[in-house]
């Protein structure tokens, strides 16, 4: 249906096009061949108003010199008004208010003269618009209310559309919202009944505007809504689209209807990148990063602003802008992060008090036929000047006799501290030696508790790796034993191929483990440090997720930065990768899994954030321990065979630190503290 709209409107257009085409050569051939007179400019006015109306304004206003100098000539007053109008309508095109107003001011004289009211209404009314423009509301609402009594007793439906929106306009921009309501409505009317399809559009999009500003949100999704019948394929309905989709699923999300307001903030979303529409994508990302806030998907959220901030240089929308401020306050409230806030709670006040001050004091344009000199203002005299010399003289004796004061003080005191080094220093070197004796016998009991540790760790290590390994490998076996004896149908076949499949991964899983244990010499369980980039660990280790993220529609972010671990590198490198299988475990369909580092005491902190299903406190207790606990993932996985008590053993041997903060239904945090250079022992 659309696509026949729109081939309608192509056709009507062309002929249209031809139509004043053919109109615009007849009045130029018939303009060739007439006299100096007064029938040659009415003719040159009625070319002049074709060429305005097909926005060919140089060759207009060549026409409009011409004929003024002949209307002047024959003192024909009513054709030189209607030329100054309408090269004071060119020039307000161009937005050359200075002339544009010099002409609309020399028209209305004329018009006046001329007993014309219906010229005056005309001129009124498009000063009114220029006014409005210029940010003189005041002015433009006395212009357009003049003239509307006018077009309504002639019943003038063109001018009376300008008019009423003009007013509309006016009632708007100085926050009287219910005039502007009631005029838009009155300028629907009169564009329905003109089939003005363009300005209907306009009107319909307006009313629904106010009627989200007046938080009557139903009543904006009932026009939002009747806006999207009128719309077109054509490149200006697209945009429309892609501002109003957004804008209704805001609506939605004000009385919380997610589900809803997903659907069609989802859909702007789509159209929006395809239109490369970065308006309509900010403000898309604002509400969506609202909709997720609202139901406690911090992650996601914080995904889609910070996608959002990159936009913000390049739309000019304050609103927006203050939008997105305003939800970087409630993100980083959320998060925990209050120095954060803060500093995005200051830029938002900064911003809402420059569009309340703009609002507040309209711009208004000096009138360009007048010169304003503003005064100048006498700057404050400092009162120091007023001290005299004696004053400066006492106050510089007072600070020579402190500083002296102060260096006689600081002097007595180092006197002090030296009698007393040397005093202690004995008692030091005596403690010292006690000290030396101590820290050999700890250290004794330090190697024999670490020996006891790895040979813990290792047996506990192989004795998960060869269970689990044997039974994925023992499933394998089985189903090709069932192909060997001929005793499976093709759709008992079909069947077991995605648990063929698992085990298959499962038992790559722990073969890896093994075969990276197997780099860092793992017969004694003793760590290899070495000082490596995490960074390039984490992208090793997100390249093996790749099919299975992509399979479960899971947004993988790498937001690490370049930083050095001092540890085994195998070591972490098998961390790693188990936190981040786990991660993809529980994790459901559109969840987000975050890899991070930043410094943190002096060490690295590695973080592993999902926002899948969470664990819960009882179960929490349970991860980090030699009890071979494990659960199914979303979809139904099983464990890789490490437990994560094997990944706390390793980082402890590293002297590291690793812990898990959750909370059911909304996520997982996995954290990994490492040291960045050898510890001092």
């Amino acid at each position: 249906m659309k696509q026949l709209i729109t081939l309608t409107a192509v056709i009507l257009s062309c002929c249209f096009s031809y139509a004043q085409t053919k109109e615009q050569d007849s009045l130029t051939i018939q303009l060739a061949y007439q006299k100096q007179d007064s029938a040659k400019v009415k003719t040159s006015i009625e070319l002049i108003k074709v060429l305005f109306n097909s926005k060919d304004f140089q060759k207009a206003l060549l026409y409009i010199n011409q004929s003024e100098q002949l209307s002047t000539s024959l003192n024909y007053h009513e054709a030189t008004a209607e030329l100054k109008y309408y090269k004071a309508l060119i020039y307000t095109e161009n937005n050359d208010y200075y002339n544009a107003l010099d002409n609309y001011n020399r028209s209305l004289n004329l018009f006046t003269q001329l007993n014309d009211s219906l010229g005056i209404a005309k001129v009124n009314n498009s000063l009114g618009l220029v006014e409005i423009r210029r940010g003189n509301y005041s002015k433009g609402l006395l212009h357009s209310l003049s003239a509307i009594d006018i077009f309504e007793r002639k019943n003038l439906l063109n001018e009376l559309s300008s008019a009423y929106n003009n007013l509309a306009e006016a009632y708007f921009k100085t926050n009287q919202n219910e005039e502007a309501l009631d005029y838009n409505f009155k300028a629907l009317r009169v564009r329905e009944i003109l089939k003005d399809s363009e300005g209907i559009k306009l009107s319909t999009n307006n009313i629904a505007n106010l009627y989200a500003l007046r938080k009557e949100h139903r009543k904006a999704i009932e026009y939002y809504e009747k806006l999207l019948t009128y719309l077109t394929n054509s490149d200006s309905d697209k945009l429309l689209e892609g501002e109003v989709l957004p804008s209704i699923g805001e609506q939605y999300l004000r009385f919380r209807d997610y589900e809803k307001s997903a659907s069609y903030l989802l859909k702007g979303l789509k159209l929006n990148r395809s239109n490369d529409n970065k308006k309509g994508i900010l403000k898309t990302l604002n509400n969506l990063s609202d909709l997720n806030l609202q139901q406690n998907k911090v992650r996601l959220a914080e995904y889609q602003l910070n996608e959002a901030y990159k936009l913000t240089d390049d739309v000019d929308d304050d609103n927006l802008l203050l939008d997105h401020l305003k939800l970087r306050v409630q993100l980083d409230s959320t998060k925990g992060n209050y120095k954060n806030a803060f500093n995005w709670q200051r830029e938002y006040h900064d911003l809402k008090s420059k569009i309340d001050e703009a609002n507040a004091t309209p711009v208004v344009f000096d009138d360009p036929l007048e010169i304003i000199n503003k005064p100048t203002t006498t700057p404050i005299e400092n009162n120091t000047a007023n001290i005299n010399d004696k004053t400066l003289k006492q106050y510089k004796y007072l600070t020579y006799g402190l500083g002296a004061l102060l260096l006689i003080s600081i002097l007595a005191l180092l006197s002090v501290f030296l009698k007393r080094k040397a005093l202690d220093a004995n008692a030091e070197e005596l403690a010292a030696t006690n000290k030396q004796y101590k820290l050999e016998n700890a250290s004794l009991l330090e190697q024999t508790r670490h020996l006891e540790e790895m040979n813990q760790v290792k047996d506990r290590l192989f004795s998960i790796v060869s269970h689990d390994l044997k039974d994925s490998i023992t499933g394998v076996k089985a189903f090709l034993d069932l192909l060997k004896e001929d005793s499976i149908s093709q759709e008992e076949f079909d069947e077991l191929i995605p648990e063929l499949s698992e085990n298959a991964d499962n038992a790559s899983a722990l073969l890896m483990n093994l075969l990276n244990w197997s780099k860092s010499q793992m017969q004694n369980l003793e760590p290899k440090p070495e000082q490596f980039n995490i960074q390039e660990v984490f992208a090793e280790k997100m390249s093996l997720f790749e099919k299975k993220v992509n399979q479960k529609q899971i947004i993988l972010l790498d937001e690490s930065i370049k930083d050095y671990v001092y540890a085994d590198r195998s070591m972490v490198e098998i961390v790693i990768q188990n936190l981040l299988a786990n991660a993809v475990k529980f994790s459901r369909v559109g969840d987000v899994i975050t890899i991070s580092n930043r410094e943190r005491n002096g060490n690295v902190l590695i973080c592993i954030e999902d926002t899948g299903v969470g664990i819960s406190k009882e179960n929490q207790e349970k991860l980090f321990k030699n009890s071979g606990f494990t659960t199914r993932g979303t979809s139904h996985e099983k464990g890789t065979g490490l437990g994560l008590s094997i990944a706390k053993q390793m980082i402890e041997l590293n002297h590291g630190k690793i812990w898990v903060e959750s909370e059911p239904n909304l996520g997982s945090k996995f954290f990994v503290e490492l040291p960045k250079a050898k510890p001092i022992s």
